[in-house]
């Protein structure tokens, strides 16, 4: 996996590989030269999870509700609600 390329990859592969970056760098069982290259390249992995993470959260919705309860419609999760009396 370690030949694929950062941007390509979906949030869970480049969690994965993260994963095993750390283990191995936490071993400590690892050649200097290589923990530089592999420390580079979970840095890559985590700036492309961030970025993933922060896509998703600007799709997420929050489903807007009438005073019965009843579905009114969605809208961006960080907007605060402005009804009267909350």
């Amino acid at each position: 996996m370690a030949d694929k390329a950062v941007n390509d990859m979906s949030f869970e592969e480049a969690v994965a590989e993260l994963e095993k970056i750390v283990g191995e760098l936490e071993r400590g069982s690892v050649p200097l030269e290589k923990s530089i290259a592999i420390y580079e390249r979970g840095e890559a992995l985590k700036k492309r999870c961030e970025a993933l993470l922060r896509q998703a959260e600007a799709r997420i919705e929050k489903i807007t509700l009438d005073k019965d309860g009843k579905p009114t419609g969605s809208e961006p999760l960080d907007v605060e609600d402005q009804s009267p009396g909350t």
